[in-house]
């Protein structure tokens, strides 16, 4: 199976980051087809994002769908097999590497003790048979029997190694034809699965008709759904409304982040276990991205009161007595929303004057998440004082409140 070694550019994740979510916006805001039928749009973006399992034919209720299971899981075998098989490759070819370094070494430890040798050898011939000379002679004989053993150790490590080596050849070679034979399984099955889609995408729009058809006597089982509740109605009026809707927006559009990180482990997952190309900037651009998600949406969660808090004695005050209790907490929420903001400030541009990137091969630009800190605080801090304009109302006039609550 070939890899693939596509890189997502930078300008093309925060493209994505800030386009998505509008693109997604707007859809959603369209006429909704009605329930049970099916269209030709969203059968095109199945095809693209799951055409691998034959969910397009799937949803157009074809059952011919279920061929492309059979060559998914033939990709799956083979590309584990080919998984092993690089594994036993690269374990004997490590070894060998190894071999090959080690015997460069004892060749070097050989030939030293074989020069230490003949030198010895030749200045032992020089000595005379004087009895004085007797002393140096042993010397000399003692670096001749030392060297003659490293000599001998040597050249029989040199042998060892050399039958090792000889027997872990056939073992490369042999993962070497495993990976071959089974990577070629996985790309015919991928070959065929692609031929599929390509005649699928020319067929949907008859599919479509088929289907269609036989929606109108076999129509899908009822779906209950549950009605949620408009995120509007926790929007205020006046200038405080606008701070409100500045929150639910935000809410809404970091919210449809988390859309994206479908499709992008998605990718992981197919291009890890079908190509074996495992990428290392999914992981690290969707926690960057969840951080960011997780600063934006605090206002809107503040808006809707979805932050966790502990309320055992609160949940029992009047609207009133709440109102006051907040304002009387306040004052530590803008102390923590003015330090989040100054400290992010700092950060932010210390990370912008230092053209901040991550430490990983993907080399991601951090400056613009370190902003995001600052932006996230200043949304927090207008949302509060929004709150803050809505409980000095609801103490000075709780009824007149509710009344513009209701």
């Amino acid at each position: 199976m070939p890899s693939i070694g596509f890189v997502l550019p930078h300008w093309l994740y925060w493209a994505g980051l800030l386009l998505f979510p509008l693109i997604a916006m707007y859809l959603s805001r369209q006429k909704q087809p009605e329930p049970g039928s099916r269209s030709l749009g969203i059968a095109y973006f199945i095809w693209v994002v799951g055409g691998f399992f034959g969910f397009h034919r799937l949803y157009l209720k074809n059952k011919w769908g279920l061929l492309y299971w059979p060559l998914f899981a033939v990709i799956l075998f083979a590309s584990s097999m080919e998984r092993a098989a690089r594994i036993e490759f690269s374990d004997a070819n490590s070894s060998i590497v190894a071999i090959e370094s080690s015997t460069e070494r004892t060749r070097g430890v050989l030939e030293k003790a074989t020069r230490e040798l003949e030198d010895a050898t030749a200045r032992l011939a020089e000595i005379g048979d004087a009895p004085e000379d007797q002393s140096r002679r042993n010397r000399l004989q003692r670096t001749i029997d030392r060297q003659t053993e490293r000599i001998e150790g040597a050249e029989a490590k040199l042998a060892a190694m050399a039958e090792e080596k000889l027997s872990l050849t056939p073992a490369v070679e042999q993962a070497t034809q495993n990976r071959e034979r089974w990577s070629n399984i996985a790309f015919s099955a991928l070959v065929l699965i692609i031929a599929f889609m390509l005649v699928d995408a020319f067929l949907m729009p008859s599919m479509l008709k088929k289907a269609r058809k036989y929606l109108e006597t076999n129509p899908d089982g009822e779906v209950d759904r549950e009605i949620l509740a408009d995120d509007r109605q926790f929007a205020g009026t006046g200038w405080a409304g606008v701070i409100d809707r500045i929150s639910l927006f935000t809410g809404e559009f970091v919210a449809l982040w988390s859309v994206i990180a479908v499709f992008v482990y998605y990718y992981e997952v197919i291009v890890r276990y079908v190509f074996n190309s495992p990428t290392n900037w999914a992981h690290e651009g969707m926690f960057l991205m969840f951080g960011m998600q997780y600063l934006v949406a605090g206002a809107y969660a503040m808006l809707s009161e979805s932050h966790v808090r502990v309320d055992i004695f609160y949940a029992n005050f009047s609207p009133r007595g709440k109102a006051i209790t907040d304002l009387l907490t306040s004052v530590f929420f803008f102390i923590f929303a003015g330090t989040l903001v100054w400290t992010g400030w700092i950060f932010a541009m210390d990370s912008v004057a230092q053209g901040e990137v991550s430490f990983t091969e993907w080399g991601i630009q951090y400056w613009p998440v370190k902003l995001v800190i600052v932006l996230g605080g200043v949304l927090l801090f207008l949302q509060g004082v929004s709150r803050v304009s809505k409980d000095i109302a609801l103490v000075i006039a709780p009824k007149q409140e509710a009344q513009n609550g209701s």
